[in-house]
């Protein structure tokens, strides 16, 4: 979640721009749906809120950074296991700050709010600002909740990657084999083209260990892990070059991708639609 800050000018020219840009509070979280773990950093932004399947609250602590724009310090980062169905909600100061401007005293009243996660996402969301924010406000007011869920092991594969060229085809039919026995055969070419672009990159650019893993959910994620924090760089290559196509053609093919950071390295993963039943 992101809030961004500005103040009015102080001169003719300002004014014409409206605002001058200071920096943004941040609030950002990856979930696994596997270990169930969830990595938390912040930058100046309210902590988020957790409810567990049987209506506690809790405001996990995680260091504050400054505000993005504001300095170049690191930002730590949280980690901390969620049980399954649990509520996870990310929000801006301007829902808890209230008429008394005490943000304790409005996270308490939001975890209240929340403190029966059983119902619909998007009434208990309603709920929860109409009765936080019952008339406008100057500042902006944002929640957003997300039910977690877990990830079961027939829904979860992965392999180790030898550093070798050879293991990309390896890899292509260990894929290609899973994909097939999930009942996803619609995706067959795309996965075996992901996996040789993301298996081939860590093996010529990236650090050992190389591990790929296939996640079945709402969609089909191929995910390709490496101790390297090197960032992948998507180019177009010339015509005349021999390589330098495989991000862009999984950009591409992928209903989304990306790369996240872990302790021992990153994560390089791309997702695919799986194709309604016929």
């Amino acid at each position: 979640m992101l809030r961004l800050s500005a103040e009015d000018g102080g001169d003719e020219a300002a004014r014409t721009t409206a605002a001058t840009f200071l920096g943004a509070t941040c609030l950002y979280a990856v979930y696994d749906p596997v270990t169930r773990r969830c990595s938390i950093a912040r930058a100046g932004h309210p902590p988020p809120v957790v409810v567990s399947p049987d209506g506690r609250v809790a405001f996990p602590e995680v260091p504050a950074g400054p505000p993005l724009g504001l300095g170049g310090m690191g930002f730590e980062t949280t980690e901390i296991e969620l049980a399954e169905n649990s509520l996870l909600g990310l929000y801006t100061d301007g829902l808890i700050e209230g008429a008394d401007r005490d943000m304790e005293r409005g996270m308490a009243r939001l975890g209240e709010l929340l403190a029966h996660p059983d119902g619909d996402l998007d009434t208990l969301c309603s709920t929860a600002v109409r009765h936080l924010v019952p008339a406008p406000r100057p500042d902006d007011v944002a929640l957003l909740l997300v039910r977690t869920r877990a990830l079961g092991a027939a829904d979860v594969v992965s392999w180790e990657v030898p550093v070798d060229p050879a293991a990309v085809a390896d890899a292509r039919a260990r894929a290609t084999r899973q994909v097939e026995a999930w009942g996803l055969g619609d995706l067959v070419m795309t996965t075996e083209l992901v996996v040789s672009e993301l298996v081939t990159n860590a093996i010529r650019h990236a650090v050992p260990p190389i591990r790929l893993r296939l996640l079945r959910d709402a969609r089909l994620t191929c995910e390709v892990c490496d101790a390297s924090s090197t960032a992948p760089r998507l180019r177009h290559a010339r015509s005349t070059d021999e390589g330098g196509r495989g991000l862009f053609l999984v950009a591409q093919l992928a209903h989304r991708w990306g790369a996240r950071y872990t302790p021992g390295g990153k994560i390089i993963w791309a997702e695919q639609e799986i194709p309604a039943p016929s």
